[in-house]
């Protein structure tokens, strides 16, 4: 058994999907990306769960310590968790995923893609004076590489690979 990425569930051929650990969060963003899909996913034999705040909490920490948790989705956080908690292979092909497992010494394993073998470590840059300081556990979370604003000039701080 793994841990299925939404990028698996809808790239997988659909028997490859039956019988994995799923998160309760991947049943909306199926049904937004490809209800079709969905409604296969739906009829399969799947292990539909949650991860405990406890368990969310542990890939928080780590996620901070990579420097990845501003870039992390609620939906990541839990598949990771998951993975963490059932010391199971984590199947994504998002790198971000991929180098917090790694930190957890959790098995990864690429759906389309083999790449993102490397561990990286990310900080925050000021994009005004170039000022650096490791991501905190309090990070705002955000699809944009802005995180917080530099406390000396006011500028905008940018994830950056360390």
């Amino acid at each position: 058994m793994a841990v299925l990425d939404t990028s698996a569930l809808l790239s997988w051929p659909i028997e490859r999907c039956r019988n994995q650990i799923v998160s309760i969060l991947q049943q909306t963003e199926l049904l937004n990306v490809d209800e079709q899909r969905w409604l296969l996913i739906d009829s399969l034999d799947m292990d539909w769960r949650t991860a405990s705040p406890e368990e969310r909490n542990v890939v928080h920490e780590l996620a901070s310590k990579t420097g990845d948790l501003p870039r992390l989705s609620d939906v990541d956080i839990d598949l990771i968790a998951l993975a963490v908690s059932n010391q199971t292979t984590l199947v994504t092909d998002d790198y971000r995923m991929k180098n917090v497992a790694r930190e957890a010494g959790i098995e990864v394993q690429g759906v389309l893609t083999t790449g993102g073998k490397k561990q990286w470590k990310w900080v925050l840059r000021c994009i005004g004076c170039r000022q650096t300081e490791d991501v905190s556990p309090d990070a705002t979370r955000s699809r944009k590489d802005d995180v917080k604003e530099c406390d000396r000039c006011g500028s905008p701080m940018k994830l950056k690979r360390a």
